[in-house]
């Protein structure tokens, strides 16, 4: 898979989050995206994973099947765990779902509407989602954030598996999750650019190592739209397993509002 001259603006002539990205992503590769609030990382990943297209540049030979876990799930939906994750697995025709909510500690959980989770149990369906379809990239927005102690040491583990398949993992972690993990690339991102290798968070040289402006803002950090599944809608929402035009049903009076949303965060929408 690779990334050249890609180029990321949420305004037309607005500052560019992203400028002139140009990365290879290699069959086993584990990757860190690191920098800071607001630098671009989030953006990075949606652009890898298909959600939002560069507005410049071309990212070619993307793995067929992508698994995308935001850094926050949206939990306000009409489901309980069990329930949204069975219709996902209909929708993308997938494996079966339950083992990973075992591996994962998801099981006590499955008859809990997703709105009555905590933000860490949340989290983890969020990872299984991503996680059910064998993907071939998977990524990853800040994994180990709200984990309890027993998933984050088993989250090492699934990664290495993926990696052992041939899969691709990028993942951005402000929790030091991935240190254990072997021969892990690193991508720092600073001033709208990325580079292989990092400096030392907080110091002066971070703006030069790295890519992404603060421009990046409020709508750049995970958007509440990703990986969930609206009442009466048909399928889920971008960013679970694959890039895909979705549509959606929604009131004649609602609908406006929901594009904006949508555009906001980075999607392409239209009525």
């Amino acid at each position: 898979m690779q990334l050249s001259n890609v180029s990321f603006a949420y305004r037309r002539r607005g500052p560019s989050v992203l400028r002139d990205v140009a990365v290879r992503l290699a069959p086993g590769d584990v990757i860190e995206v690191v920098g800071a609030n607001g630098a671009g990382k989030s953006t990075l990943l949606r652009l890898l994973a298909g959600i939002t297209r560069p507005t410049g540049g071309s990212i070619v030979d993307r793995p067929s099947v992508v698994g995308f876990a935001p850094d926050r799930f949206p939990a306000d939906q009409p489901f309980t765990v069990a329930g949204y994750l069975t219709h996902l697995a209909r929708v993308r025709g997938t494996a079966s779902w339950e083992p990973w909510c075992a591996r994962l500690g998801l099981e006590p959980l499955l008859s809990v509407r997703l709105g009555e989770l905590s933000k860490g149990s949340a989290h983890k369906v969020g990872l299984v989602q991503a996680l059910m379809c064998a993907p071939g990239l998977l990524i990853l927005d800040e994994p180990f954030a709200g984990l309890d102690v027993t998933t984050r040491e088993a989250l090492p583990a699934i990664i290495a598996e993926v990696r052992a398949r041939s899969g691709i993992v990028v993942a951005s972690d402000h929790q030091g999750g991935l240190q254990d993990v072997p021969s892990v690339r690193r991508w720092s991102v600073v001033d709208g650019r990325v580079k292989e290798g990092s400096v030392k968070e907080g110091s002066a040289e971070e703006g030069s190592a790295e890519e992404g402006s603060a421009e990046e803002g409020s709508a750049e950090e995970g958007s509440a739209e990703e990986g969930s599944v609206k009442e009466g809608s048909a399928e889920p929402a971008m960013g679970n397993c694959a890039p895909a035009t979705v549509r959606v049903t929604l009131p004649a009076d609602k609908a406006d509002a929901f594009v904006a949303r949508m555009r906001e965060a980075g999607y392409e929408a239209e009525r």
